[in-house]
């Protein structure tokens, strides 16, 4: 029988500065460990550490500019665009941009497995 999920779970956030996860498939909100499904708004000047996460990330930019950073350089992802980034990769995610229309991002989640904060494997934020 099909669930209706009738309306997400909010997630606290890493980073530093105010983010919003609300959660509509995984761990917390259905209970789901093979993947997670959230909707995402950071502001702009928003940073989270760097991670070297259990689970791949499919991300869908609806608005603004999500940067990722890698090994190699880093994208940045506008409204329109996707990035995926695979299990075992250190990435760094990031809204720079303060002002304007590309200011913050808003954006959908997807990983496979589902988002676990102890798969995830954030950098020491003191290292930097």
């Amino acid at each position: 029988m099909p669930t209706l999920i009738d309306a997400p779970m909010r997630i606290e956030a890493a980073g530093n500065k105010p983010k919003i996860i609300d959660e509509y498939v995984g761990r917390v909100r259905s209970g789901d460990e093979g993947v997670s499904v959230a909707h995402m708004r950071s502001p702009g000047g928003w940073r989270e550490p760097g991670q070297t996460p259990e689970f791949a990330e499919f991300t869908v930019v609806l608005r603004g500019l999500l940067r990722v950073e890698h090994a190699d350089g880093a994208l940045d992802v506008r409204a329109g665009q996707a990035v995926i980034t695979r299990a075992g990769e250190w990435v760094r995610y990031s809204t720079p941009i303060e002002e304007g229309e590309d200011a913050g991002a808003e954006y959908i989640a997807v990983c496979l497995p589902a988002f676990a904060p102890s798969t995830v494997h954030r950098d020491d934020e003191a290292a930097g």
